[in-house]
């Protein structure tokens, strides 16, 4: 069953536990043995939030949720590739979640690290290589921009990994059109706790 949520309304439930959170009033919700025992048949959550896998970027932490609140899906620099597509479009198309979040965050390592092979002309090796490609449009619009602080080129990345979602998945643009899901971008500031909008695609 769809969660009763609207994409506005999704929104302001995770900036209130964001703002529990900033404050160290969190609640902690559905995180008791009735909650876990009321999902064993199947989740409804009302939001999907895709993130960097930084260890300080805990989602259901950072917004003051539970079991069943968020399907998350994480990779360094949230960087998008197929299977992040398509569990982000089963997100959409089974569990009629209305409200994709992407969260970046201040000194982000995957950015740092694309920004410093931009500059030096030199790319990392192994699989690290294509985590950077992939960031590195972000990092050159940000240069072409005149923005060469690693905040600024995180704020881009969260800015066009967004309008990339929107872009390539029919699924997602799909929802988009009809109202019934949208797409924010978040930049969380790792000293103070805050998500700060920095994107909107669709209706909220």
């Amino acid at each position: 069953m769809a969660t009763s949520l609207n994409p506005a309304l999704a929104w302001t439930r995770l900036r209130e536990g964001n703002e529990r959170f900033v404050s160290g009033q969190s609640m902690h919700p559905n995180q008791d043995a009735p909650r876990r025992s009321s999902l064993v048949e199947g989740q409804n959550p009302f939001a999907v939030i895709f993130g960097c896998s930084d260890s300080r970027l805990a989602a259901e932490i950072i917004f003051d949720l539970g079991l069943g609140d968020a399907f998350v899906v994480r990779t360094a620099g949230q960087v998008i590739d197929d299977a992040v597509l398509g569990s982000l479009e089963y997100s959409i198309s089974q569990l009629k979640v209305p409200l994709i979040v992407i969260l970046g965050h201040d000194s982000c390592g995957a950015v740092s690290a694309t920004k410093s092979a931009v500059e030096a002309g030199e790319m990392p090796s192994g699989f690290i290589r294509d985590l950077v490609e992939r960031i590195t449009p972000s990092v050159l619009t940000s240069l072409r921009n005149d923005k060469h602080d690693v905040n600024d080129m995180v704020v881009e990345h969260v800015k066009q990994t967004a309008r990339r979602l929107a872009d390539t998945s029919r699924v997602i643009s799909g929802a988009i059109e009809d109202g019934s899901t949208a797409v924010i971008g978040l930049s969380y500031s790792l000293g103070e706790g805050r998500a700060e909008l920095v994107s909107s695609i669709g209706r909220l």
